[in-house]
């Protein structure tokens, strides 16, 4: 798959022969389900906890004598039926994240990648650099692009420059190539993928 190479100013900068294997192939709604389910999964707190009736800090000597009052048996004070009791069946602090072999989330890059390309919302730039770290001028240059919602992916190393003058834009999100994820591939409109993210990527999946 060709596809041709903008500058940073809208320019063509070339084509590139992007690899079939990566970026060619016919995405699949139900891998891209399960490596996002994944990712949100693993990245939920779960610290949410509630006192049971064994946590909570309270007499738990019985609270009446058994018989003899015409009133119900009742125990400890802390059951989950009285006020300042325990909860019962809450929510306790526990890891939701659950496994997922690496050759499927391998696999869902992929398909992310193709779906992207598929869709003609991928775009490849020559280099991510500035010359100077400010917004406004980013701004202009993004919607030289048209891009108003958009994931940018650069090399290991991005330009410092370059990414202060775009943290500050709504919808754009400026990553290194390590952080490619399929998450926030398909939350944002656009992909752009600079040169050097497009070679590493087609080098991790040799």
């Amino acid at each position: 798959m060709d596809i041709t190479i903008k500058s940073l100013d809208g320019a063509d900068a070339g084509t590139v022969t992007l690899a079939d294997d990566i970026f060619g192939l016919e995405p699949r709604e139900d891998i891209l389900q399960r490596m996002v389910r994944w990712q949100l999964a693993k990245r939920q707190q779960g610290t949410h906890q509630t006192l049971s009736r064994g946590e909570i800090a309270r007499t738990g000597a019985k609270l009446y004598r058994q018989k003899g009052t015409g009133r119900a048996r009742h125990g400890s004070a802390r059951a989950p039926q009285f006020r300042g009791g325990g909860k019962a069946h809450g929510p306790t602090a526990r890891s939701h994240a659950h496994d997922l072999p690496k050759k499927f989330r391998a696999l869902a890059l992929k398909h992310a990648l193709s779906a992207k390309a598929k869709s003609g919302g991928l775009i490849v730039v020559d280099e991510l650099k500035s010359d100077e770290a400010k917004t406004k001028a980013t701004v202009k240059r993004f919607a030289d692009l048209g891009l108003a919602n958009a994931l940018i992916i650069g090399g290991t190393e991005l330009d410092d420059n370059f990414s202060r003058s775009a943290r500050n834009i709504p919808h754009i999100d400026v990553l290194p190539v390590q952080g490619i994820n399929v998450y926030d591939i398909l939350r944002r409109q656009t992909l752009v993928l600079s040169k050097a993210a497009v070679e590493a990527l087609e080098e991790r999946f040799k």
